[in-house]
């Protein structure tokens, strides 16, 4: 397949990080207070795989083994989710919030940046969940009747965020191919890189407020 040699590494990245969220939310299901949160939280892993699933497609068609695109990429996303360990539930459901949009903005500040095919797949296994709507209905609940949660929740979600990018960086600067993709060889800009992840800051912030926090 003639095409920039970054899109194929782009999809393995994608893999591995949907294998993880997935994994991840299944472990952390465990905190679910009752069946209807399990159930909601399925839902949104059974999302994470769905769209591993559609990843893993495209890497075969390019020649490439997706179990070994997973593991050549696990490590920085299994770092990333053992530096945001969430100890309630509350931490588990705004990490869901925050993880399903931050991936929906990554891809939107970078969908101009992508070749037409790539950009469709891309749409698509970094869209919202949907399901998300869920945990945000529960942390603005759970905000509305202790408001002592807004702060400590607030602290957690920026931790989120400051992981996330510190992980993205990480990946950037580890994948030369898929940082010149995106940033159309400018991988060496950092104002280019600095003006993209304050976009992402920015919709984060509108994100929190979302959740009621902030």
């Amino acid at each position: 397949m003639d095409e920039n040699p970054g899109v194929a590494k782009l999809f393995a990245v994608l893999a591995a990080g949907e294998y993880a969220a997935h994994n991840r939310l299944i472990t952390e299901s465990a905190m679910a207070p009752d069946v209807a949160s399990r159930i909601a939280i399925g839902r949104m892993a059974a999302s994470e795989m769905a769209h591993f699933d559609e990843l893993a497609a495209q890497l075969v068609q390019r020649g490439i083994d997706p179990l070994a695109a997973v593991v050549g990429h696990l490590d920085i996303f299994d770092r990333y989710h053992g530096t945001t360990n969430p100890k309630t539930w509350d931490e588990v459901m705004v990490k869901a919030y925050v993880g399903d949009g931050l991936a929906a903005d990554f891809y939107r500040e970078l969908a101009g940046a992508l070749p037409a095919e790539a950009q469709n797949v891309v749409s698509t296994v970094m869209a919202e969940t949907g399901n998300s709507a869920f945990a945000r209905d529960w942390v603005r609940a759970r905000v509305a009747g202790r408001p002592e949660l807004r702060w400590p929740l607030t602290l957690w979600g920026r931790r989120l965020l400051g992981e996330a990018i510190t992980h993205a960086q990480w990946v950037l600067a580890a994948e030369d191919d898929v940082a010149d993709l995106l940033f159309a060889g400018a991988s060496t800009d950092l104002a280019a890189v600095s003006r993209f992840f304050d976009s992402v800051t920015s919709l984060h912030a509108q994100r929190m407020a979302d959740l009621g926090l902030g």
